[in-house]
């Protein structure tokens, strides 16, 4: 039965064009997907959470270009500590999903021999009106994932 098997596969490794077995390119395109899946995923969750939350006034909020993945990774990394800094119950999901797309950006980044900068640091800081804070980053995290599903293409590059 092994035997089978093994003659299975080989046969498919040496059929010419075959496209059964993943390739690189296969490989880059199920990433980028994934990538944008998150994305997607994290701004449903911040919608949600946003009808939840106290209105607030109109917050203009400027995205950083999205140049590749090495600046991808910075700018999650550090929406990742900004988030970490607001911890608050309400917030845990978006962390979450927003850490899980800094943590694959950057794996894959590093697969795609991109340079990659240390995580970002952050302190702790003390927000005196935090639900207005809390607005403001869910608004960051909302502008940025929107930007960087219009410009998905950047997920190719370093």
């Amino acid at each position: 039965m092994h035997i089978v098997w093994a003659l299975l596969l080989l046969t498919l490794e040496s059929a010419p064009g075959c496209s059964c077995l993943p390739t690189n390119g296969n490989s880059i395109q199920n990433t980028v997907d994934s990538l944008i899946y998150i994305a997607q995923t994290t701004l449903v969750h911040i919608k949600e959470l946003r009808t939840n939350l106290p209105v607030a006034t109109h917050i203009e909020v400027r995205t950083p270009s999205i140049d590749g993945l090495t600046s991808i990774s910075r700018d999650l990394g550090l929406l990742t500590i900004e988030l970490q800094n607001l911890f608050t119950e309400l917030l845990s999901q978006i962390q979450a999903d927003v850490s899980s797309l800094e943590g694959l950006v950057r794996y894959f980044a590093q697969t795609m021999g991109c340079p990659i900068q240390a995580r970002p640091r952050g302190t702790a800081t003390v927000h005196l009106f935090p639900d207005s804070q809390i607005s403001m980053t869910l608004m960051k995290v909302q502008c940025y994932l929107d930007t960087l599903l219009l410009h998905k293409d950047k997920l190719k590059v370093c």
